[in-house]
């Protein structure tokens, strides 16, 4: 079994480009480092580095145990986290996954409620749209469509609906109209606002095309924030959920959609422990206190 300290140090090293670099970096000496690198590489039967000049830099076997311990340490991280927390008496923690919109609008004040009701609560927050599915929250708020499949273990609450709406520049012409039909955006030029295969961006894929459009995304901005600002610039328009344009810069606005008017779903999944969570049923109280 590797040591999860030497792979601690290996990573450094890797990261900072040199021994004495990650030395400094980890207050050890660096022939304290060089031991655990040797160590590393008995362990693994692998050349890890080779020389470069004065230096040394990864082989191409180091670079990709670099790579894929990178979750594994983020696991070790975190149940070390967990001992630390037993050992110096917190009762509990809870691990919720969020999308970015949902981080922004509602998970800072819930995470304030929740931890001034349970002080001795640890939230972990990770972004699961971007994030391997072997993280299993204790509760996890996505998006979703009809034909995603149940995920095993885990019980779906429906919390809201989310329509999006067009964001275009101040002074758009469509802006002297109250509601516009989504085939009248046929003509612009898009700004994408999510990855490609999201659920996000197939929702509003399918209802342009039942609007008898495919969108030209001329921008792959990939995530809200970057969409509104290519937006401010002038560059083009961007459909988003309302719940990812609550906060716009002056320079834009935004405007309701019409003939479909593409919508999300939000849900939480809450995972069945076999056992009570009540950070989880009282966060989840509070998600629905917000909708």
């Amino acid at each position: 079994m590797l040591d999860p300290h030497r792979l601690r140090v290996f990573r450094a090293v890797v990261s900072s480009g040199s021994v004495q670099a990650a030395a400094d970096n980890l207050g050890l000496t660096s022939s304290a480092v060089s031991q655990h690198l040797s160590a590393l590489a008995r362990e693994t039967g692998l050349v890890l580095f080779q020389r470069q000049g004065r230096g040394i830099s990864p082989t191409p076997a180091g670079v990709e145990l670099a790579s894929q311990s990178e979750e594994a340490m983020s696991q070790w991280d975190r149940l070390d986290s967990v001992v630390t927390d037993l050992r110096e008496g917190r009762s509990g923690r809870i691990t919720v996954g969020y999308f970015a919109s949902a981080g922004s609008a509602w998970m800072p004040a819930l995470v304030k409620r929740l931890t001034a009701e349970q002080p001795d609560l640890t939230v972990d927050l990770v972004l699961t749209e971007v994030t391997s599915r072997t993280v299993r929250p204790d509760l996890d708020i996505v998006t979703e469509m009809p034909s995603d499949t149940e995920r095993p273990g885990y019980r779906r609450v429906h919390l809201a609906r989310d329509p999006y709406v067009a964001v275009v520049p101040h002074d758009h012409e469509l802006l002297a109209r109250r509601a516009v039909p989504l085939a009248d955006l046929r003509g612009e030029t898009w700004v994408s606002n999510d990855l490609v295969g999201n659920p996000g961006h197939r929702i509003l894929v399918q209802a342009c095309a039942a609007a008898g459009f495919t969108p030209r995304f001329t921008v792959q901005a990939q995530d809200h924030y970057s969409a509104i600002q290519f937006v401010a610039a002038g560059v083009g328009i961007s459909v988003m959920p309302r719940l990812a344009a609550r906060a716009l810069p002056p320079e834009v606005t935004r405007l309701r959609l019409t003939d479909p008017t593409p919508v999300r779903d939000i849900s939480a999944l809450v995972r069945d422990t076999g056992r009570p969570n009540p950070a989880a049923e009282r966060l989840l109280e509070m998600l629905l206190e917000l909708n």
